[in-house]
């Protein structure tokens, strides 16, 4: 085998990148839970400053500024050997409820990346992983990678491009959350819709606590309710809207799913179907959201649907076909695309 060197090193600076990527994951998690982006936001800092604002020991916080900077994440005045947030970097790294917030997605990898000798186990047997077996992070690091999305595109975007739907919601209609999570999306559907009432579901015990506790939280006891349920056994029909926000690749038996949800959907109800981002093939894939997805799919999409009844697993770059596909096998006649954005894709299907 010849190797060609030029294209040898080129690979090796892709590793490198890579390697100093994964290890940076660590790093933005750190300055996150200790609030050190947040600190360093209010102003320019020397290590030793920066780390009497935290209550952080100035050693660590040096070293990890060194590297927050190599990687571009804050900036390094060489002159003045202090450190500091662009307004860019700020937007993305300090503000949980902002449209974008990168240490929730960072999260979520290094939850997911706990359950490595289990996946490599699984590679082999062929097994699955429930969603309810990973490590708390990745429950905590989903919410807050997905939410700031749904925060900036559910109500803005993603609800009045249903036919009808947002009218409807403003003067009162039921709606069902299904693979809800920790309530994000119903937490925010229902703020914005104060005549209409809200049922979220999700199989995991841990996760519908969560969800009720947010909920109170907002003051919306009364109109918003949670079951433990999975998207074949969720009750409480019939409803007039149906959401699935990031969840349909995840089931065992989705097709299952679609049917019991148009089972519980009035005549003129509709179901909004939020999935990730994806081409139709592999190839259209090959770029960084795919990549993300991919990898993310691997440790918890495909292992979480291997796991359940169904033996199905759409994975979470399925792309529109599959999905239009499973609606009209469950018995849906209008299915459409209706909004997308970099991270996700909306489709609406109605009976």
């Amino acid at each position: 085998m010849t190797v060609n060197e030029a294209k040898l090193m080129e690979f090796v600076h892709r590793f490198v990148g890579d390697l100093g990527a994964t290890m940076a994951a660590g790093g933005v998690v750190i300055g996150d839970r200790l609030g050190l982006y947040r600190a360093l936001a209010t102003g320019a800092a020397l290590p030793e400053e920066l780390a009497e604002r935290t209550g952080t020991a100035p050693r660590y916080v040096e070293e990890w500024l060194r590297g927050q900077a190599a990687g571009g994440y804050v900036e390094f005045d060489p002159a003045s050997g202090r450190y500091s947030l662009t307004p860019e970097q700020a937007f993305a790294l300090t503000d949980p409820d902002g449209p974008i917030f990168a240490p929730g997605a960072f999260q979520l990898a290094l939850g997911a990346l706990k359950a490595e000798p289990r996946i490599t186990a699984a590679f082999r047997t062929g097994d699955g992983l429930g969603w309810h077996q990973h490590d708390d992070d990745v429950f905590t690091g989903c919410e807050r990678f997905f939410r700031p999305g749904y925060s900036a595109h559910l109500i803005a975007e993603w609800l009045p491009a249903l036919d009808g739907i947002e009218d409807r919601l403003r003067g009162g209609i039921r709606v069902a959350d299904v693979g809800c999570g920790h309530g994000a999306s119903t937490v925010l559907m229902a703020h914005a819709y104060p005549n209409s009432v809200f049922t979220g579901s999700d199989y995991h015990h841990g996760s519908v606590d969560q969800a009720r506790k947010r909920a109170a939280d907002a003051g919306l006891d009364g109109r918003v309710s949670f079951e433990a349920a999975g998207a074949q056994g969720f009750g409480g029909g019939p409803y007039d809207l149906v959401t699935t926000f990031d969840a349909l690749h995840d089931m065992g038996d989705p097709l299952g799913a679609a049917r019991h949800i148009r089972d519980q959907l009035t005549p003129s109800g509709a179901w909004m179907i939020v999935e990730p981002a994806a081409g139709a093939t592999v190839a259209d894939n090959l770029n960084p959201v795919g990549r993300v997805y991919y990898a993310f799919s691997a440790f918890l999409c495909v292992p979480s649907a291997l796991s359940q009844d169904g033996g199905y697993s759409l994975g979470a770059q399925a792309g529109e076909e599959p999905i239009r596909r499973l609606a009209t096998d469950a018995g849906f006649t209008h299915f459409r695309r209706v909004a997308e954005t970099p991270f996700n894709i909306v489709y609406e299907a109605k009976p």
